[in-house]
């Protein structure tokens, strides 16, 4: 009987918390940051994975909130660990951008794989630069391109583009250093993002 009554509460709290985090983003679809922030946190003490990373887009954004990269490095951190891999995509960016937490290829492509093995295109098309140009990784063009590839068999243009331009230049040696270029950009605007 205890057990029973025991699922019961789990199964009650889980249901509070998953409604909680659909009236945040009831909230944030009006402009409601800071109410959604409010039923978003309430949502996190019942361990929602999804309202971690909606909180830590809010923190990352100054949106009812007080912009603060750790914090949002912090949700991210959770949603991730609890399953939800578009927290890892942003935590990997984080990582990159040296926000909230100390710079760290190693940890980025680390997060990125994460968030690449669960179909986030972004992840994987970011993994493919990383490899291209050696960051954190030894440089290897036939990772870059599988990862590239995979972005864009998800859908992701900016994979595409890439993968067209890498199939150039494999019959062009000359045009690798092109692709390495506009790949170091991609990187470079990863850190300017705020």
């Amino acid at each position: 009987m205890k057990k029973i009554v025991l699922l019961s509460l789990i199964l009650l709290i889980t249901s509070f918390s998953k409604d909680l985090f659909e009236l945040g983003l009831e909230a944030y679809d009006k402009g409601e940051f800071d109410k959604a922030a409010k039923q978003w946190q309430k949502a996190c003490d019942g361990n929602v994975a999804q309202a971690y990373h909606n909180l830590g887009v809010l923190y990352i954004n100054g949106h009812g909130v007080e912009k603060d990269y750790y914090k949002a490095a912090e949700l991210y951190k959770r949603s991730c660990d609890g399953g939800f891999v578009g927290s890892c995509l942003n935590l990997g960016v984080l990582y990159i951008k040296d926000q909230g937490v100390e710079q760290d290829y190693n940890k980025a492509i680390n997060l990125y794989k994460k968030a690449c093995d669960g179909d986030i295109a972004e992840a994987c098309h970011n993994l493919g630069a990383l490899y291209a140009l050696g960051k954190g990784v030894k440089q290897d063009y036939d990772s870059a391109k599988r990862y590239v590839f995979k972005a864009c068999a998800l859908g992701f243009q900016d994979g595409c583009d890439y993968l067209n331009k890498m199939i150039a230049a494999d019959e062009n040696d000359e045009k690798i250093e092109t692709i390495l270029k506009t790949m170091i950009k991609t990187i470079n605007h990863l850190k300017q993002i705020d």
